[in-house]
């Protein structure tokens, strides 16, 4: 049996590409021709915001006691969650050496980077986790300079939940400023920081796109698009929590995708009688985004069977996949592209973008068939070292002369050569490419 659509989607992810570039483009000369007055310029622009840009201790203990006791402690629960996490993915890589030859040592070392930029979004939705993830997997990498950076609401400022969190996690400075400009502050070294060797954390079209054209001369975490989810489902899941979880994704933006993959029809079939009533029931702001994002982008495909769902889902390669099915240890072991996967209706994708440890910036638009999301790695550089005794050195200058030369680069040639006419001068070395 083929995969059969049971709803199909009228549009896919990709966005403008052409003229966001244009926009984000200029905006990005300007302020680094500009600099600081140039970012305040823009940030009056877009964001509707002439407050103080770099916030002092004072403005962070303002903004801590504004935010109510229990947000606090769920603030720091989800924050020394994150962490222990994060601590145990830097204990994955190790600092070691091996002898590749007699004589010749080999290593590895890793590296974190000096500054890290975290982009927080703060525009339909106040992204207080997203502080947390980005912030807290930079300062358990090690990195020495932290700034955290999110659009500030006109005459209000950054949110202080936003703060609080960023401040709770680690971060040495916080940028009031969003956009483009936020990011170019971050990447240019405007205000006084330091210019990031890295900038993380989702955003906006333009956000992403100030990224994309920024990446090579500052490092990112990904090319990310809108967010996107996938549920596994066969008919040992609940159809109420599947369409529950559907809805509970669409609701990021209009351009959301969500996906239902089943080999069970009665349950495709609930779902999707299901879903439309549950978006209605939604505040304003979010039914609109699950209203346009379950019309316009959502499907509901019917395999024959699981594997025919797991090459389904392999072949979108989605950012959250969750899986409501009978031995998970199955798909566990069989599944292979996604961001981060849900395993069990007793976990969904909202703990993890909340407060399960598991970080949330995750690859978007396929790119989970290439990378991974957010983790304490991507803050580390993991650099390889060597050391050698001139005899460990002695075979390794003979290839290297001779492989040179067949490639035709004689000056490398010459390094070998140089060495072996020095450690061994009583010897004879055959050098040349050819027979």
């Amino acid at each position: 049996m083929a995969r059969e659509y049971l709803k199909k989607a009228s549009l896919t992810s990709a966005s403008d590409a052409g003229e966001t570039q244009t926009i984000v483009r200029g905006i990005l000369d300007d302020i680094e021709a500009g600099g600081d007055e140039a970012a305040m310029r823009y940030a009056a622009k877009f964001d509707k915001y002439e407050g103080n840009v770099l916030l002092t201790a004072e403005e962070i203990a303002a903004a801590a006691a504004k935010v109510p006791e229990k947000v606090k402690r769920d603030i720091e629960f989800s924050h020394q969650n994150v962490k222990r996490f994060a601590e145990a993915q830097k204990a994955t890589v190790t600092d070691f050496e091996t002898e590749i030859l007699p004589g010749l040592t080999a290593g590895q070392k890793s590296i974190p980077v000096s500054a890290a930029g975290c982009y927080v979004p703060g525009g339909r939705y106040s992204h207080i986790a997203s502080a947390i993830m980005t912030v807290t997997t930079a300062k358990v990498a090690g990195c020495d300079h932290i700034v955290a950076c999110s659009p500030p609401r006109p005459d209000v400022g950054v949110a202080p939940a936003i703060i609080y969190a960023a401040h709770v996690c680690g971060a040495d400075k916080i940028l009031a400023m969003g956009g483009v400009q936020g990011v170019a502050a971050m990447t240019f070294g405007l205000f006084g920081l330091p210019k990031a060797n890295i900038l993380v954390g989702p955003g906006n079209q333009f956000v992403a796109e100030a990224k994309r054209i920024l990446y090579g001369r500052v490092g990112i975490d990904m090319f990310a698009g809108p967010t996107d989810s996938l549920i596994l489902a066969d008919k040992t899941a609940d159809p109420e929590v599947v369409a529950v979880d559907l809805v509970g994704q669409a609701e990021h933006g209009y351009n959301s995708p969500v996906w239902l993959v089943t080999d069970d029809r009665k349950i495709a079939e609930t779902v999707l009688a299901r879903v439309p009533e549950l978006i209605e029931a939604l505040p304003e702001l979010n039914r609109d985004n699950a209203r346009a994002a379950w019309r316009d982008y959502a499907e509901v495909i019917l395999c024959a069977d699981r594997e025919e769902m797991a090459a389904t889902s392999d072949d979108y390669a989605p950012e959250h996949l969750t899986v409501q099915a009978e031995d998970l240890d199955w798909w566990l072991e069989r599944l292979n592209c996604y961001g981060s996967l849900f395993l069990g209706e007793e976990t969904t994708v909202a703990f993890g973008d909340k407060a399960s440890g598991t970080n949330h910036v995750l690859p978007t638009s396929g790119a989970a068939t290439y990378t991974g999301g957010l983790s304490v790695h991507k803050y580390m550089k993991i650099v390889t070292w060597q050391r050698s005794t001139r005899d460990g050195a002695k075979p390794v200058a003979e290839a290297t002369a001779r492989i040179s030369r067949l490639e035709g680069m004689e000056g490398h040639a010459r390094t070998a050569d140089i060495r072996l006419a020095k450690y061994f001068p009583d010897e004879t070395f055959d050098l040349t490419a050819h027979e």
